[in-house]
């Protein structure tokens, strides 16, 4: 359990409408960058929280897949 928490990476991700905040699990040492470039078609996200621009929160969920397609920012932390 004390390893899925060290693998867990603080994000935040914007597309053109939502910004995001959650989870990826990342392999110790990996970047953001290179998981959302190795990515497929979908990125993880654990315990996502989605806010419309304005900052209404749209939904918070344990675990979301968003299309890769949509995203336009993505920065470690909050």
């Amino acid at each position: 359990m004390a390893d899925d928490i060290e693998t867990r990476t603080k994000v935040t991700i914007l597309t053109a409408t939502y910004r995001i905040k959650g989870y990826i699990d990342l392999v110790p040492g990996a970047r953001v960058t290179d998981y959302i470039n190795d990515a497929k078609d979908f990125i993880a996200i654990t315990d996502a929280e989605v806010r419309e621009s304005e900052g209404r929160i749209v939904l918070h969920v344990p675990f979301l897949n968003l299309s890769r397609d949509h995203v336009v920012i993505v920065t470690p932390g909050h």
